[in-house]
């Protein structure tokens, strides 16, 4: 599917938060999600020793603490917002279960597209 401009809108958002907040081992990556109703939420990765939380499932918390149970699209975008990535294997079905109609922006930059979450490759 083509990128809509609140699709651009949200790989800006995740972008903004990755330059800002990604800038050392502990936060590699971040994450924006939006609502149907146009909420956006962000978060960064928490990488530690014991174990890494990614930017996705950071995002939904902070959706929840608002009271959010639905997010309509999701990017991640690496450190300092270099490339979009997909969700990862561990994510993924977390993603499923909590949103299964999740669109997600994937791509290379001059190429983005967004894809229904079920219809991610690999």
């Amino acid at each position: 599917m083509e990128l809509r401009d609140t699709d651009r809108a949200l790989v800006q958002a995740a972008t903004a938060v990755a330059k800002l907040r990604c800038r050392s081992r502990h936060h590699t990556g971040a994450s924006a999600a939006r609502t149907a109703d146009g909420r956006v939420f962000s978060g960064v990765d928490v990488r530690h020793d014991s174990g890494d939380t990614c930017a996705e499932l950071v995002v939904i918390g902070t959706a929840a603490t608002q009271g959010v149970t639905e997010l309509e699209t999701i990017v991640s975008v690496t450190d300092r917002g270099r490339a979009v990535v997909g969700p990862c294997d561990r994510c993924r079905p977390v993603l499923t279960a909590y949103f299964p109609a999740l669109r997600v922006i994937v791509g290379e930059p001059d190429d983005l597209r967004v894809l229904p979450l079920a219809d991610l490759p690999g």
